[in-house]
């Protein structure tokens, strides 16, 4: 009982730092005033999503559907009782005819509007991405000297392997990116399903959508630094109460919202989260966390478990070479 108590306050702080890191905003501010390549790309993310998709959803809710039922009322207002009413037909006609006009701003522009938002915000967040590690890359390069140094090594590392141009490095590149790809999007099918559980599917739902939500924030980070997809599951998974409180702020804020308006917010706050990812130093706040404690850690929770062994399964229909690949570098 003494070491469960021990684990679940360890827990609790770890998911506590991972939230305070995920609030750590002022980074976006610091960054975007040392890049005007990421304030601009930025800047693009909130005029699409929030001016013209959120503020088009807020036109459609205040103005186009009060007008319609001005328009086309739902009652006989000239009467106390709908049954003395003489034009029922006509207003159950008009009910149907405003719904229609709604659904049709829907399919004309909203809908459009979301698959283009999807697919720019989608370019733009990894230039958010790479020019806010620049940025970092550029403030840590006027540290000490050990800290140049060693952000030089990563930096020659990460250049070397951008540079790798042999089969050999090419065919590594695409089975991770494939295997990376199917991962994700396995992993996004379990969520979505389970929030169908009756009882605990909602609770459970929030759970891996705030793990989803965490890694995609640091794939960026780890992408450009040159971790291996392995070890970036790995950590992930040994330090889940972190990532866990990391990404309960992104997913709090857009939870209980409609699905249109629940991605609006999540394509503002998403680059936001990205750039506080970015720079935060997860590996050393976890470590030096630890450090204060005694015995053994946390365990590692296999979060990526089901969506893994569905990859390998359909990695098997792919040719050898490529399944040969994946398979060496999930043994480094």
């Amino acid at each position: 009982m003494e070491s469960f108590k021990t684990k679940s306050k360890q827990a609790v702080l770890l998911w506590l730092e991972g939230f305070r890191e995920a609030c750590c905003l002022h980074r976006v501010v610091i960054y975007c005033l040392r890049s005007r390549e990421l304030a601009i790309r930025t800047g693009q993310c909130f005029l699409l999503n929030g001016f013209i998709f959120l503020g088009s959803i807020f036109v459609l809710r205040s103005v186009v559907i009060p007008t319609l039922q001005w328009v086309l009322p739902d009652g006989c207002v000239l009467t106390s009782s709908q049954e003395s009413c003489p034009f029922g037909g006509i207003f159950r006609f008009y009910s149907f005819l405003r719904l229609g006009l709604v659904q049709l701003v829907h399919v004309s522009w909203f809908y459009p509007m979301y698959i283009t938002s999807f697919i720019l915000s989608t370019l733009w967040y990894n230039d958010i991405a790479k020019y806010g590690f620049f940025a970092m890359e550029k403030h840590e390069q006027s540290g000490p000297e050990s800290s140049g140094q060693k952000d030089s090594s990563i930096r020659q590392n990460t250049t070397a392997g951008d540079k790798a141009t042999d089969l050999e490095g090419v065919m590594i590149g695409i089975a991770e990116q494939v295997y990376s790809v199917l991962l994700l999007s396995f992993f996004f099918l379990e969520v979505y399903v389970i929030g169908f559980i009756p009882w605990i599917g909602k609770a459970l739902n929030f759970l891996l959508l705030v793990w989803m939500y965490a890694y995609y924030c640091f794939e960026y980070k780890w992408n450009y630094s040159g971790v291996s997809l392995i070890k970036r599951l790995d950590f992930f998974e040994s330090n889940w109460p972190f990532f866990a409180g990391f990404g309960s702020p992104c997913v709090l804020a857009v939870f209980f919202y409609s699905p249109l308006v629940s991605y609006g917010v999540m394509a503002i706050l998403y680059p936001l989260f990205v750039l506080t990812a970015t720079g935060s130093e997860a590996d050393k706040v976890i470590v030096s966390h630890k450090n204060k404690w005694k015995g053994a850690g946390l365990g590692r929770i296999p979060i990526f478990f089901s969506a893994d062994y569905l990859s390998m399964k359909v990695l098997s229909l792919f040719p050898v070479e490529l399944r040969q690949q994946v398979q060496d570098k999930k043994q480094l």
